[in-house]
């Protein structure tokens, strides 16, 4: 779960843009826009599996 911690002096805006970074790293929003549509097995086989060609290929230019 994410939280921050705030102490008297702090200022909403740093608070709100501070859990907006937390959110944003963990993942948060990412998820629940994946979650809002049913995928079938075999469907979100086929995405992971063009995802990991994606990241592969990007990869390959760095190691020359």
């Amino acid at each position: 779960m994410t939280q921050i911690t705030l102490e008297e002096t702090d200022r909403v805006e740093w608070a709100l843009k501070a859990f907006r970074r937390l959110v944003q790293r963990a993942g948060i929003l990412k998820e629940v826009r994946q979650k809002r549509h049913y995928l079938k097995p075999s469907v979100a086989k086929r995405l992971k599996a063009e995802a990991a060609a994606r990241r592969k290929r990007s990869r390959r230019g760095r190691d020359r």
